[in-house]
């Protein structure tokens, strides 16, 4: 017999052997008819894996991450058994599950797939579904791997295999397919009820852009059709807040190939709303003892040598910025840290300067593959609003508790109610990824477990997502289509303090190291903006929105006037414009309503005569007729609920 730990920490004992689909019928038939994979001990399995030691286990359902994953992987083989059927002689790369639905890099030989040939695709991936094949697990040798692929004449599988040892590589079949795979996989190919090939890419044989573009075919499943229905109704409703397309609109930013892909440029609207989510931002660190820097935006190679960020993303980043002087070479700033580590280090330290928390809205760079640049969201040069607090061990728990009080604060002010943390700790299995010693990093990961515990934070822990220099507390957020954006992070990190040999002198007048905390709330300000151009559809908080009204004079007589109540208003620090374009009172109206301006004061001859505007109110419609005073005590009401 061996015990079977469940999430809630209850014990089960089972035979030797025993299988995740049999624990879930050992639960209840209804789990068992939901679940598609098990992890054990932190790794996922197929179903139907024996199990046969001792073991933590968590069963996944569609409602799981992990559940999700198996099902589109699993999904990829059917596709791939598809497209061996329509085309065959196709040859395959490597087909993973990713955040929506899955792709499989495949090289068609002769054949130019086009979107037109998706719906026969389709369409035989759900007749092969019904078939009911089972996803068989085979553990084989790397001779008869290699033996297999090479009858089949696939130069990509056996690319793989070169990589791969005897003992550690599996085959699985559905149905007439059979791939070079880890695994897990769903039980067999009719959970699968609802399918959507998405789109058609080119995609380089593992990223090198020397070897052969092979065509990546973008696809989604789903257990019912229904969700599959609502899902396109989704992505039709973030086509229409696609922040590129209301950022344009909108006039927030541009690019231009003259300045360079993925520098984003601010056009004033978009200046005056970051510039007011920094001074928010200012205003709450100001509160709690923040003091503010400026850093370069170059710094030597030396310095990022020290941090360690050199060996990591030197060979990635733009490349050395060379000086007349030999030998002499800067960096564009990938990060701001270790320029805050120069001004902490500058003058010794005392105790009782600690903590000494430092902020700075710091631009950085890094050099983003043209293919993945997209929009704000990913970007070359952005942002951070980002700081660094250093701190003695003692007060680790404090100050992230209160980083963390602040972080909350931060989203919830700006419209996101629904939030998640997420522990991101190093991965055990790959110790290389990391700098530092194993004291630091077990010092660091239960500082950041331990100040979760005390404050109300669904969290869940995530091995693998830790930075290079120490473990963090990502905060997932959902906006209004429900899709999941990580945002603010909060780290925790012994090691950096040390490269930079940083010291205080304690009460014991003995040189001490001191630990930092690395926050950014937003993360960085350009990606924040873009998932806020999103969640709102361009309809920013009142306090947050570059132009709060627009006066729409019907006739240029009333202009006077108009100028008149724009001065009232600007007196009472409420933002807006006149439009006075030579346009019917219509089209004026409809202009604005596409702009997202909040209220619409119009002036005609009955509202000069009485000393009034006629209100507006974005999305909403007529508010009737007020004096400009009634507005204003309405705006500040409505100001209040949203800010």
């Amino acid at each position: 017999m061996i015990d079977i730990t469940l999430p809630d920490g209850s014990v089960r004992q089972y035979a030797s052997g025993v299988t995740g689909m049999e624990i879930a019928q050992s639960i209840s038939e209804g789990l068992a008819r939901n679940v598609l994979s098990i992890s054990v001990d932190g790794n996922v399995w197929d179903l139907s894996r024996p199990i046969e030691e001792s073991a933590a286990i968590r069963l996944h359902t569609w409602n799981d991450p992990e559940g999700k994953a198996t099902y589109w992987h699993s999904s990829a083989h059917l596709m791939a058994e598809a497209l061996e059927s329509l085309y065959p002689g196709t040859k395959f790369g490597i087909g993973p599950a990713i955040d929506n639905g899955y792709y499989y890099d495949v090289d068609m030989g002769e054949e130019t797939l086009t979107p037109a040939d998706l719906p026969k695709i389709e369409q035989k991936m759900l007749e092969l579904a019904k078939e009911k094949n089972v996803y068989q697990r085979q553990s084989i040798s790397k001779k008869d791997a290699v033996q297999y692929f090479n009858e089949k004449g696939d130069e990509y599988k056996l690319e793989l295999l070169e990589g791969l040892e005897d003992g550690q590589i599996t085959f699985y079949t559905q149905g007439q397919f059979t791939d070079l795979c880890r695994g897990p996989h769903i039980p067999d190919t009719s959970y699968i009820k609802a399918v959507k090939l998405m789109s058609l890419a080119g995609a380089y044989w593992r990223g090198d852009e020397k070897r052969k573009q092979l065509t990546r075919i973008y696809g989604i499943t789903f257990p019912k059709q229904k969700e599959l229905t609502e899902y396109l109704e989704l992505l039709e409703e973030a086509k229409k807040r696609d922040h590129r397309k209301l950022g344009a609109e909108l006039e927030l930013f541009m690019f231009s190939e003259k300045v360079g892909q993925g520098l984003p440029i601010w056009l004033p609207k978009g200046t005056q709303l970051r510039e007011r989510l920094q001074n928010y931002l200012r205003e709450e660190q100001e509160k709690m003892g923040y003091q503010m820097v400026v850093t370069p935006h170059i710094g030597a190679k030396q310095l990022y040598m020290t941090s360690g960020h050199y060996a990591k993303y030197g060979a990635d980043s733009f490349q050395p910025i060379k000086t007349p002087k030999e030998g002499e070479e800067f960096f564009l700033k990938p990060m701001n840290c270790p320029h805050h580590c120069e001004i902490y280090g500058h003058r010794p330290r005392s105790y009782k300067e600690l903590p000494l928390r430092i902020g700075e809205f710091g631009t950085v760079y890094r050099y983003e593959q043209s293919g993945e640049l997209h929009g704000l969201s990913r970007v070359r040069g952005f942002t951070q609003d980002d700081a660094h607090i250093f701190c003695t061990v003692d007060q680790v728990k404090g100050e992230f508790l209160q980083v963390l009080e602040l972080t909350t604060k931060v989203i919830k002010m700006m419209g996101f109610e629904n939030f998640t943390a997420q522990i991101s700790l190093r991965d055990p299995a790959n110790p290389e990824k990391y700098i530092g010693s194993d004291a630091n990093w077990n010092a660091a990961e239960q500082a950041i477990i331990d100040a979760t515990k005390e404050v109300d934070l669904v969290t869940t822990t995530v091995y693998g997502e830790a930075a290079f220099y120490g473990p963090k507390l990502d905060f997932m957020i959902k906006d209004a289509l429900g899709r999941s954006w990580q945002l603010g992070t909060i780290q925790v990190d012994y090691n950096l303090p040390e490269r930079f040999e940083l010291e205080y002198i304690g009460s014991d007048n003995q040189p001490h190291r001191p630990v930092m905390i690395h926050r950014a709330p937003f993360g960085s300000m350009e990606r924040f903006i873009s998932i806020l151009i999103e969640h709102t559809a361009g309809k920013f908080p009142l306090w947050l929105t570059p132009d709060q009204f627009a006066i729409l004079p019907i006739s240029d007589k009333w202009i006077p006037y108009s100028e008149g109540i724009k001065a009232k208003l600007a007196a009472e620090d409420i933002r807006g414009f006149i439009d006075d374009r030579a346009e019917s009172i219509g089209r004026k109206i409809r202009d604005t309503e596409l702009k997202r301006i909040p209220f619409m004061l119009i002036i005609g001859d009955k509202e000069a005569e009485k000393g009034e505007v006629s209100v507006r109110r974005q999305g909403q419609g007529d508010l009737g007729s007020m004096s400009i005073d009634q507005f204003i005590s309405m705006f500040k009401d409505q100001l209040e609920v949203t800010s």
